[in-house]
């Protein structure tokens, strides 16, 4: 895996969140594992292809997910994971595949992304089992953000 194709999913995330829940994450320690999908987790699965072949995915714990949601609108809070929760998380990683590409693109890499694919649930997992880089973003007071990134 190469630098040049994480770092613009890296720096289109720590942006997007900032501007939208005002909150600057840091950037967790870079590391390589099996993927896991864990329950009580919401799983934005975005593909890629082009240039780049692959899926990143962000997994955020549900109740990091809810004050994501909330936060990005506005303040008011969601209770539990509903329709506008998942339509809002899914907008989220539209935003930062959105930005990445473009980023990707001024670069030379060219690539398409697929609509997200929100995954609430291991029953819905549909991966082989593999290795992903990982890069967890801290966001002080609100919790992590974890982006897998899925590349042959």
């Amino acid at each position: 895996m190469r630098a040049e194709y994480i770092n613009p999913f890296l720096e289109s995330a720590r942006h997007v969140i900032e501007q939208v829940i005002q909150v600057r994450p840091e950037t967790g320690k870079l590391g390589m594992r099996d993927v896991i999908f864990l329950e009580n987790y919401i799983w934005i699965n975005i593909g890629v292809s082009g240039q780049m072949e692959g899926d990143i995915i962000f997994g955020l714990h549900e109740a990091v997910a809810l004050r994501v949601v909330s936060a990005m609108m506005g303040g008011f809070v969601l209770t539990e994971f509903d329709d506008l929760g998942r339509s809002a998380i899914s907008e989220l990683g539209n935003m930062i595949s959105g930005n990445a590409s473009t980023l990707l693109y001024n670069r030379g890499i060219r690539v398409d992304i697929t609509p997200p694919r929100i995954i609430h649930s291991v029953s819905e997992f549909r991966f082989p089992l593999k290795k992903a880089i990982t890069i967890p973003l801290i966001m002080d007071g609100v919790g992590e953000l974890d982006i897998q990134v899925l590349v042959p």
